[in-house]
């Protein structure tokens, strides 16, 4: 049995949740996940999975030896690509993750710089709104929004971002501007769950904070249906500044309540920085930060 192998089937077992979702990750037929991880447990004389037909579970037994195949696969990993000379040359295969619209309108244009300047390097990039784990999604760097909580990973502040209230001069013009954001109560919004809870939104009013209960007569889940729904006149809408910006200069979105507009959330660029780090990610971190830094500069920023 190889046991490193084993332990990688054993990793995306638990990951995808079922034998099945594994087999299809790994383009293996079910039936060999489902040896591999029986020939694991007899090799160790203890039950590891838990399974029945509608759910697979760690035993208790389980939890420890995978968290235990997570420290050694990284550790081979590490010693891999120490061999392959990523430590003493810019070369391999990056896996970054950022938001889907920061993503696409400052992450890409960054990276499709580098990779011309790195040609040994490959990136993959995952754009997404789901905050993933690094080091269990084996993320090199991520890019986050908002504040941080408390973890041993390394972040790199890049700015900050706003969060605006926004209509188009078509709705404003019938319904008129709100003056605070008390005037919302009566106006028809549209909701971006995936950012603030739908029908309610927080101000800031000198040093506290205020919460303010909406009408939304639409709710959707990216941030590119509510602002096309605003520009279409079908309420007011709240995003982050960078999300907006393409409309609000160009004139089709303006920009309400700028007076009680929250703290601005910072914008960082973090990674696991365990041990030393791989010559392609230094790079590609010496590269990206004052980039994405200047794109995120007050003269680059929404007006307002």
């Amino acid at each position: 049995m190889d046991r490193l192998q084993a332990m990688t089937v054993l990793l995306d077992v638990v990951d995808a949740g079922s034998l099945s979702a594994a087999g299809r990750r790994l383009h293996m037929p079910l039936a060999s996940v489902s040896r591999r991880i029986s020939e694991l447990e007899a090799h160790l004389k203890v039950r590891l999975l838990n399974r029945s037909t509608r759910q697979l579970s760690l035993t208790e037994a389980g939890h420890a030896y995978v968290a235990a195949c997570r420290r050694i696969l990284e550790q081979v990993g590490e010693a891999e690509r120490s061999a392959a000379g990523e430590y003493s040359a810019p070369r391999g295969e990056l896996t970054l993750t950022a938001p889907v619209v920061f993503g696409r309108l400052h992450m890409l244009p960054v990276v499709s710089d580098f990779l011309k300047t790195y040609p040994e390097i490959d990136i993959r990039l995952i754009l997404s709104d789901r905050v993933v784990h690094l080091l269990e999604d084996h993320i090199d760097a991520a890019l986050r929004i908002g504040r941080l909580p408390e973890s041993s990973l390394v972040a790199m502040r890049l700015g900050t971002v706003r969060c605006v209230v926004c209509a188009s001069p078509a709705y404003l013009a019938l319904h008129g501007s709100p003056e605070t954001p008390a005037d919302l109560a009566g106006r028809d919004c549209v909701a971006f769950e995936g950012l603030f809870t739908p029908r309610n939104w927080v101000f800031a009013e000198g040093n506290s904070e205020i919460s303010v209960a909406i009408r939304p007569r639409l709710i959707v889940n990216t941030a590119e249906a509510a602002i096309d729904a605003a520009i279409a006149g079908v309420g007011i809408t709240r995003v982050l500044s960078y999300q907006a910006a393409g409309a609000i200069g160009d004139g089709r979105l303006a920009i309400l309540l700028r007076e009680f507009e929250p703290e601005p959330s910072p914008v960082s660029l973090v990674h696991a920085g365990q041990g030393p780090l791989p010559l392609k990610l230094r790079a590609f971190l010496d590269f990206a930060a004052p980039r994405l830094r200047e794109r995120l500069a007050p003269d680059r920023a929404v007006p307002g």
